[in-house]
């Protein structure tokens, strides 16, 4: 009689499976982005700034559902195990893809976004599958190769989903199903499961209350200032997921190759600067400094993206851009520095709180800017008003940023300064 995958000892298959979900979460993510416009435009029959209000709704209600149902699928993994979470929710992914390709009407798409969100939750149960099979010393290079497989799925889903999409709109949807679906196959006769019936505890809708998170923030007063500037640095940077594409379309009649190439050059730049020069920058300048260099650069880059008239500057300027990328890690690790070792866990849940809650008000923020600007009758016409208003936000994040480094003066290390 043979185990069951349910039973079966976890091993390097079923670690290798969780990496392989996510990565397909993020490819099949990834692979959409470049033909959303086009799939909208089709439906509505409107030209693509009419269509930008609607991206920018279609990506809120999948940061809405994500916001809402993250903490209910994490009590619901600890209430009936890793496994069964993981299955379902890439099983769900399946269907939502599946309803996005053949979809023929707006509405259908706001239901296929729903269930992404939903069903995107598998990031936090695929990081608590690791921690249950992972020992202490070995967790940060397990997070680690979870973090590249994230990174794998944004850079390389928006090149594959651009080529597909010019075949067809709907062609990298079924090739998103058509993954999720193996992948779902394999872990059916794979995965077995991580956390054992006695480590488990009862649904509890108190822990899955999003809306619970805010207490967070009540018990980290001295770090205050420093949530403030990273939300709204976060803020002004869903500019990218939220607007990269359509703004590709109206600004330089980009083909949906072109915006998945572009936007993969983006992840690409990200990924060697955060994993090969964040490093070096921060021994050499400490994190404060570090933390302002990004800010500065993202500034100047967001700038420039606004008023690049062609779309090879676009391409001169994401190397630039890049180096924006070391702002987030500066922060969270000068907030973590300040906070102590039990307090750790508020300062990640209200960090991700803050982070949920951007990715809800920057589409409907971003779009809405870059249609104002670009419709038909707007009183002036400007192209990259959606990244200028992000340069904007980010100057202005500076402001809480600075007040938090005065009042934690005293408490921060002199090499981090």
């Amino acid at each position: 009689m043979t185990d069951s995958p349910a039973s079966r000892k976890h091993g390097k298959n079923a670690f290798f499976f969780v990496l392989v979900t996510v990565a397909i979460d993020m490819l099949g993510f990834g692979l959409i982005i470049p033909v959303v416009p086009s799939l909208v435009q089709e439906m509505l029959h409107v030209p693509p700034e009419d269509a930008t209000l609607w991206l920018g709704m279609l990506a809120a209600t999948y940061a809405l559902m994500n916001f809402i149902f993250g903490p209910v699928v994490g009590a619901l993994s600890d209430r009936f195990g890793r496994r069964l979470v993981l299955l379902v929710s890439i099983g769900t992914l399946v269907v939502d893809f599946l309803i996005m390709g053949i979809a023929g009407s707006i509405w259908l798409l706001f239901i296929g976004r729903a269930l992404s969100g939903i069903s995107g939750a598998t990031y936090s149960t695929a990081n608590a599958y690791i921690a249950d099979v992972t020992e202490p010393a070995n967790r940060g290079k397990a997070f680690g190769m979870i973090g590249a497989a994230f990174g794998f799925g944004f850079v390389f889903g928006p090149v594959i989903g651009g080529f597909l999409g010019e075949i067809s709109p709907r062609a990298p949807f079924f090739a998103a199903a058509g993954l999720a679906a193996v992948n779902f196959c394999y872990g059916l006769f794979v995965l077995p499961e991580s956390l054992a019936p006695e480590d488990r505890r009862p649904f509890d809708i108190k822990r899955a209350n999003p809306f619970g998170a805010v207490k967070h923030f009540s018990k980290l007063p001295h770090i205050a200032w420093f949530l403030v500037a990273a939300g709204i640095f976060f803020l002004a940077h869903t500019v990218f997921p939220g607007t990269w594409s359509v703004h590709g379309e109206i600004r330089y009649d980009w083909s949906p190759k072109q915006i998945g190439f572009s936007l993969g050059l983006v992840g690409i730049g990200a990924a060697v600067v955060q994993a090969g020069l964040m490093g070096m920058i921060l021994k050499r300048l400490g994190t404060v400094r570090t933390a302002l260099l990004g800010m500065g650069t993202s500034i100047v880059s967001l700038t420039a993206f606004a008023f690049a008239e062609q779309g090879w500057m676009v391409y001169a300027i994401i190397p630039l851009g890049a180096l924006g990328g070391v702002t987030g890690p500066s922060i969270n690790s000068l907030m973590s520095t300040l906070t102590p070792r039990n307090a750790q866990g508020e300062l990640q849940g209200a960090s991700s709180s803050l982070n949920s809650l951007a990715m809800i008000i920057g589409p409907l923020t971003m779009n809405g800017a870059l249609y104002w600007f670009t419709r038909e009758n707007a009183p002036v016409h400007f192209g990259g008003a959606a990244f200028l208003l992000a340069a904007v936000l980010t100057v202005v994040a500076i402001v809480p940023f600075l007040r938090g480094v005065r009042e934690n003066r005293s408490a921060i290390p002199a090499a981090a300064e």
